[in-house]
């Protein structure tokens, strides 16, 4: 079955009304971007291009402006997204590289209550996960085996976007076996992704869609790229392309969704992994300082929309705080899955209901650096140096008050260590090309950012790296 496709069922498939009997579980679709820009969205700005299926995402639901990734690079954001908890307590502090340099380590943990997919799979969900996986390459540590009925897509950090592309890998999957290169990924997750949709409309199920768009590799096809011929960047314009496949692509999902007659039976929630890598992309960020790799707000800070309609309000903007592990206590909560002591997220839908939240304090690690985030202040480190800024007024970070709030750095420095201690070393090294920065390349980094001087973050390779 897992080697067919999920358009091949619909031949078959009665277009008879869905199931709406009362008391039904919603369904659950998470729309997952890669290396998404904060200000890459025409709701969060976007000048030079159009994202009007995101941007009516946000106008049916909830858009939170306060909403962060568990860490500044693609894998460990996932694994904390998947399992609930705080990757670092599992050691997936790091990227893997390629899996031919992979530790067997790689993975999500089998030692606590589930994944997300085997949570909802013990409620009666049909699961599926479409597009980039990167949280283990193992038999044992693929989608299938856990918690995922279907699997389409790739298993490494990084995939070609179309079968003509000269760069980029062209290794996808279906299950737990090789299948063929599409023609264009974007199109071809969202076709999956769709039927999938059409083939499970009149049980419970969960959708994972996590494409790999807009992350590098910089390819596209010629009808995307043609919508932005008058851009004279040539790296701008394959970006912007990719872009438009997304949000055509979410679009699509949520059109089937509606179109399946589930438009109030199904939560919706589309976020990013991280921020965007724009010396590598051209992703912009703004109005945060820094990038994917770092603990600014640039690295960390994600576009996040809840939509959920008759239970969640609509066209709402929340400052409430969340993070990723808080999309997955939060469909639990919806899904009526008990929850386990060992879950680190909340429930987010009352703060979504009010706009705002208790106040929330959220930390992050990635070797040499980690952050805390107390209400509005936040606390960065890189090193031996600490920065605090305080995000009510400073959201570009550019305001270091660490010698004028002595106090406040010292509070938060000692809740960051105490949280720390909890967690394990890293189970496995930064397996990126080219090893770790030198000892002070990653304060002097942030300090620049910090400065408002020119960047150049190729070599933070601490998870934040090609892949």
């Amino acid at each position: 079955m897992q080697r067919r496709s999920f358009l091949a069922l619909l031949l078959g498939s009665a277009m008879a009304a869905p199931a709406m009997a009362a008391g039904r579980k919603p369904n659950v679709i998470i729309i997952l971007a890669d290396d998404l820009g904060y200000g890459d969205l025409g709701v969060h700005g976007a000048r030079d291009v159009a994202t009007p299926n995101i941007d009516r995402l946000a106008a049916d639901g909830v858009r939170m402006t306060d909403f962060y990734s568990n860490h500044p690079s693609c894998a460990p954001a996932r694994a904390a997204l998947l399992s609930g908890r705080y990757q670092h307590r599992f050691g997936f502090e790091n990227n893997p590289g390629p899996a031919q340099y992979d530790s067997a380590a790689v993975g999500l943990p089998r030692d606590h209550g589930g994944t997300l997919p085997e949570r909802l799979k013990a409620q009666g969900y049909a699961t599926a996960a479409v597009g980039k996986w990167h949280i283990g390459f193992t038999p044992e540590n693929l989608p299938t085996a856990r918690g995922f009925d279907h699997f389409y897509g790739f298993l490494g950090g990084a995939m070609a976007y179309t079968s003509e592309a000269a760069s980029g890998a062209k290794e996808m999957w279906r299950g737990s076996a090789p299948a063929p290169m599409p023609a264009h990924t974007t199109e071809a997750f969202a076709d999956e992704s769709v039927a999938f949709i059409q083939a499970n409309r009149d049980r419970p199920f969960f959708l994972y869609a996590a494409f790999n768009a807009v992350h590098a590799p910089l390819q596209s096809t010629s009808p995307y790229l043609g919508r932005f011929a008058g851009e004279p960047d040539p790296k701008r314009r394959a970006y912007l392309a990719m872009l438009a496949a997304l949000d055509d692509a979410v679009g699509r999902i949520v059109g089937a969704v509606d179109a399946a007659g589930l438009r109030r039976d199904t939560l919706i929630v589309f976020t990013s992994d991280n921020g965007g890598p724009t010396w590598q992309t051209t992703s912009r960020n703004g109005p945060l300082n820094g990038v994917k790799g770092t603990v600014l707000e640039g690295g960390v800070r994600v576009p996040t929309i809840f939509r959920w309609p008759g239970r969640l309000p609509a066209a709402k903007t929340s400052s409430a705080v969340g993070t990723g592990v808080d999309i997955t206590a939060t469909v639990l909560a919806a899904a009526g899955a008990p929850r386990t002591p060992d879950l680190d997220g909340v429930d987010l839908s009352p703060a979504m209901a009010r706009g705002t939240s208790p106040e929330r304090t959220l930390y992050w690690r990635l070797g040499p650096q980690g952050a805390i985030r107390s209400g509005s202040w936040k606390a960065v480190r890189a090193e031996d140096r600490w920065w605090l800024f305080d995000l009510s007024n400073d959201i570009g970070e550019r305001n270091d008050l660490a010698a004028s709030r002595p106090e406040v750095l010292a509070r938060l420095k000692a809740g960051w260590r105490r949280w720390s201690d909890t967690m394990p070393n890293p189970a496995w090294g930064s397996l990126n090309r080219t090893g770790q920065a030198p000892a002070g390349e990653v304060k002097g980094l942030i300090d620049a950012f910090v400065r408002g001087q020119p960047v150049d973050p190729r070599s933070l390779l601490y998870g934040g790296g090609p892949e």
